[in-house]
């Protein structure tokens, strides 16, 4: 007979988190976190269970980046939290916004190593280690204040992952949160930017005669904002990865994700005033470039932190971005200077030809793969990736898409087998647009079981699988050190077999010309939709 009470620690958790909003939360039930199970259908919560723990974590950071709140991850107690941890890696890489919840052993049996199922010598330990902050609560009323401090965190500050561990006898037991404890706090007003430096900023963008702007991630929520100052200071637009098409790439100022090549490069150390608008300027999206700006260095972020991160300001606009552009907007009284700015049209174009050169001239083969895929996705579409050759090499090149958070991509933490699941993620956050997931064979092999998830969901979702027969960017680092390649050219599945095993219609690709009306083809039936591109049979 069932003894727990209906309003337990695990009822006031996650009836606070409904409170904020968020109605869909990803995880695995386990023997030691039901009593946060029993309460997500009556609180009117969207359960979607994924089949590894990782792919929980990555799905709750493609929902977040749609829906623009936190992705709840719950785990069981050990192995299930451990499991989810290459994720909270990744969002406190990526600036994710990320709640775990996980069960505990109870209160004093911390350190017994007793054999207790789960045992872990220090869970909290272990994830506080990757996280922004892990605790280890004691009440009810504690985990419920740690909900609302990572919603206020989240709303202020660099927004990254946080973990709440609840001992068992904690979340089994009767609340003692009263109701009005969980209900929403409202934040603060907005932090604005110190008056002198603002006044500064003014000054030299009113001056500048070829300012750049580049986008981070910490400006999608200001993306009208942003697009008004760059037509007013005639500025282009470069967008780091998180920061793709906040100003749409069909813009004339736009000159999308590039900072990895050297015409980009050229581009922000020529300008006079370089304007770094939610930006840690992370040092592997340069790929070793020469990182020198001449002129005056223009940086807005949330933390104070950042204004010297990886490239030292001269002007520090510490404050919310979205308040920061709207006082630029406000105090800067430039004309603009034609829809492509201070460059110009000429100057423009060879910019992209010269970025389009540079791409090429780094893989050809896919780049031109890249264009057939990327010329029949949708412009509104979200567009997943993975640490594949075929992303990081291509496809943020080729894909112009929208809107702010579409492309989905860990260009700081690199992990394989985070674009299946982030794909189903963010569908599930926004399942009327159009998601499509590209990736490489070792990748999708990282993350093969979500596959049966997007079909338990009943997901509209297009798969891509760029097979190149294993590792292909690490035999080519073995061939570069003179080893003979090891452990890098792997068995492959029968791809098409494997798909429709797990509810895909699938197709594959004989030759480069099936390879845009194929993948159109794909996106335009629905469903779940597999198509494997062996690049052995579809040479340049």
């Amino acid at each position: 007979m069932n003894t727990i009470p209906e309003h337990n620690a695990g009822h006031s958790i996650l009836q606070t988190i409904r409170n904020y909003g968020v109605d869909t939360i990803f995880g695995i039930p386990g023997t030691h976190n039901l009593e946060f199970y029993r309460h997500i259908k009556p609180l009117g919560i969207k359960p979607v269970t994924t089949r590894h723990e990782q792919g929980a974590g990555y799905a709750a950071i493609g929902w977040s980046l749609q829906k623009g709140m936190p992705g709840v991850v719950i785990t069981t107690s050990g192995p299930g939290l451990l499991n989810a941890l290459s994720a909270v890696g990744t969002a406190y890489c990526e600036s994710v916004p990320m709640i775990v919840l996980s069960p505990g052993v109870a209160r004093g049996d911390e350190f017994a190593d007793n054999g207790a199922l789960h045992e872990t010598k220090d869970s909290t330990g272990a994830a506080g280690a990757i996280a922004l902050w892990s605790r280890r609560v004691q009440s009810a009323s504690e985990a419920v204040e740690a909900v609302h401090e990572a919603f206020s965190l989240f709303a202020t500050g660099r927004p990254r992952p946080v973990h709440i561990e609840v001992p068992l006898d904690v979340l089994e037991a009767e609340t003692d949160c009263a109701e009005d404890a969980l209900a929403v706090r409202l934040v603060d007003d907005l932090l604005s930017p110190d008056a002198d430096q603002l006044s500064r900023a003014v000054e030299a963008l009113n001056a500048a005669e070829c300012p750049v702007i580049v986008s981070g991630g910490g400006s999608v929520f200001a993306a009208a904002e942003l697009r008004d100052l760059a037509e007013k200071l005639g500025a282009p637009v470069l967008a780091t990865i998180n920061g793709k098409s906040v100003l749409p790439e069909s813009h004339p100022l736009s000159v999308g994700s590039e900072l990895r090549l050297p015409a980009a490069h050229e581009l922000i150390n020529n300008a006079d005033v370089l304007l770094l608008v939610g930006t840690k300027m992370g040092v592997e999206e340069f790929w070793g470039g020469e990182i020198a700006p001449q002129g005056t260095v223009i940086r807005i972020d949330r933390v104070a932190s950042q204004a010297d991160k990886n490239i030292a300001s001269d002007i520090a606009l510490i404050a919310d971005t979205k308040v920061v552009l709207h006082a630029l907007n406000t105090s800067i009284t430039r004309s603009p200077s034609g829809e492509t700015g201070w460059l110009g049209k000429a100057e423009m174009q060879n910019l992209h030809t010269q970025l389009h050169k540079d791409a090429l001239e780094i893989s050809p083969t896919l780049m031109d793969l890249a264009e057939q895929i990327s010329s029949v996705i949708p412009s509104e579409a979200i567009v997943a990736g993975d640490s594949s050759q075929i992303t990081y090499l291509a496809m943020t090149s080729t894909t112009r898409l929208e809107h702010p958070r579409s492309f989905l991509y860990t260009a700081a933490y690199a992990t394989l087998g985070f674009g299946l699941p982030a794909a189903i993620g963010a569908k599930v956050g926004a399942p009327r647009r159009p998601v499509v997931c590209v990736v490489g064979d070792g990748a999708l092999m990282f993350a093969i079981q979500e596959m049966i998830t997007a079909a338990e969901q009943g997901l509209d979702l297009t798969l891509v699988c760029v097979d190149n027969g294993g590792y292909g960017e690490i035999r080519q680092n073995e061939l570069d050190r003179d080893i003979q390649p090891v452990g890098v050219d792997l068995h492959q599945p029968d791809w098409p077999i494997l798909a429709r095993g797990m509810g895909f219609t699938a197709q594959q690709v004989g030759t480069r010309d099936d390879v845009a009306p194929m993948i159109q083809g794909a996106i335009a039936a629905g469903g779940l939709q597999f198509v494997h591109i062996p690049l052995a049979s579809i040479p340049r």
